[in-house]
């Protein structure tokens, strides 16, 4: 386990910029696993008084459960997996995040197969699982809130950069307006040969009128 940390690290340093779309995945999956919790929680209790298909609803939460972590640590088709350094802590550190959720996930795995059985050893395990329960959504809701955090500095950082584009795009349409206001000059000075040329001018001005109003636009959404 240690070596897929060290290469998840290095794949987080190489990991490009991620979407808001992503987060939103992030987030949802994270968020996903801490209920599955609960329910596979409840269930297995369930399972373990008797309660007909309870054990089968508990697989299925624990099923759920896995396929988000699997899909939070190692990445999946739409999500990459771990990608900055304070997941790398989290799970792999010395808060030993996946190993406590890989062990909360053993536990499950043996109490269902021993409700199912009718194992003597059903009612032990169980006090167990349930024991484990808030430590474990404690640990998810720590992990849950870095994934928000993450998203958070990442809608700063697309805020600062969508800023910066429009201070240069404001910058060109000030030098467009000058050399519109410099051409119609020239136009008004040619007379009748400058006609096309003032035709040209009005265009650009039309166009940094465009400019104007779109660089308004960009400017309510960046500090919305």
């Amino acid at each position: 386990m240690a070596n897929y940390g060290a290469a998840a690290l290095a794949t987080t340093k190489e990991a490009p910029p991620l979407s808001g779309e992503v987060f939103g995945a992030l987030i949802n999956l994270s968020g996903r696993r801490r209920f599955t919790s609960q329910r596979l929680v409840l269930y297995a209790v369930l399972a373990g008084q008797g309660q007909e298909n309870a054990a089968a609803t508990a697989r299925e939460a624990l099923a759920l459960f896995r396929g988000a972590h699997h899909a939070l640590v190692e990445g999946s088709d739409t999500v990459p997996g771990i990608f900055c350094p304070e997941l790398e802590e989290v799970y792999f550190g010395r808060p030993g995040g996946d190993r406590q959720i890989r062990d909360f996930m053993d536990l499950a795995e043996r109490t269902l197969r021993a409700c199912e059985d009718g194992s003597r050893g059903a009612q032990a395990l169980l006090a167990q699982l349930v024991e484990m329960t808030t430590p474990v959504l404690a640990l998810l809701n720590q992990i849950t809130a870095i994934y928000e955090d993450q998203s958070k500095k990442h809608a700063l950082l697309m805020k600062k950069q969508l800023r910066g584009v429009i201070t240069e795009i404001e910058t060109i349409a000030k030098q467009a307006k000058m050399v519109a206001f410099n051409a119609r000059i020239v136009a008004a000075r040619a007379g009748f040969a400058g006609r096309e040329f003032a035709v040209v001018a009005g265009v650009l001005s039309n166009i940094t009128g465009e400019i104007d109003d779109m660089v308004k636009t960009a400017l309510n959404t960046a500090n919305a």
